[in-house]
């Protein structure tokens, strides 16, 4: 077992006796229906450039196959086939609630090259050096146990092959610490409760982020499980954060 960081104990129900895995899909599951609606209000809708930027990240690497980790509603997926054309884009998720919304989503929009499967991240059900590229939006956090997430990730990404990770991190100027601390204290997880009748998932973001190992620890962290010519890139005065490696190719 991998060493646990304190970010991995962050737990949704606090007075549940499920594993996180187990409450995080749970969670999913719960609000799955309003999740996008959800994204979309609570952002203003500048998530969906947060996503477009990461995946200039893959723009010059042009990747052939990808795999999209936590997946969730396939957002990312569905851009990805829309801005780097790939043959096959695969999307792996915990919560089969997410994957059967992400489903109907490809199936609207006609596309034939993403599958997305239930499977865990932390037990990748794929050979090594099976992807060009790996990405994972706002799904790190969630992580059971980010060391062996990322372990695993590393382990199917082809040699020469890229990570590119979008997820929310904390502002640090001074001016802008207090409305977003009332933001992600008190707005989000009301209008989580209003909406998706769920406050615990909204105090759970805001809860994970807060103890989340951003920036150049996160940084760190890529690097001690192999990932070289790794890279930070803020976003939106730090509420987001882009992290980028490389997979050695020898």
């Amino acid at each position: 077992m991998e060493k646990q960081l304190p970010h991995d104990s962050v737990v949704p129900f606090k007075n549940s006796s499920l594993s996180k895995k187990e409450q995080v899909a749970q969670m999913f599951d719960a609000i799955a229906g309003r999740y996008d609606l959800l994204n979309r209000l609570l952002s203003g809708g500048i998530d969906i450039y947060w996503r477009k930027r990461a995946l200039r990240e893959l723009k010059t690497s042009n990747p052939r196959t990808i795999l999209d980790v936590a997946t969730g509603t396939a957002d990312l997926a569905i851009m990805a086939e829309k801005y780097l054309h790939p043959d096959k884009i695969t999307g792996i998720d915990i919560s089969e609630g997410m994957l059967e919304l992400g489903r109907k989503k490809i199936t609207s929009a006609g596309l034939t090259n993403i599958e997305l499967i239930k499977g865990d991240s932390e037990r990748i059900n794929f050979p090594e050096n099976s992807f060009d590229a790996i990405t994972v939006s706002f799904g790190v956090r969630n992580f059971e146990n980010l060391n062996s997430g990322l372990k695993e990730m590393y382990r199917v990404l082809k040699p020469g092959g890229k990570l590119v990770v979008l997820e929310f991190s904390k502002p640090k100027t001074t001016a802008f610490k207090g409305i977003y601390k009332l933001y992600m204290n008190v707005v989000a997880p009301g209008v989580g409760k209003i909406i998706s009748k769920n406050q615990d998932a909204y105090q759970y973001l805001n809860d994970s982020v807060q103890v989340f190992p951003e920036g150049q620890d996160f940084i760190n962290i890529l690097e001690q499980t192999g990932f070289g010519e790794t890279a930070l890139t803020v976003l939106s005065w730090g509420i987001c954060s882009i992290y980028t490696g490389i997979k050695p190719a020898n």
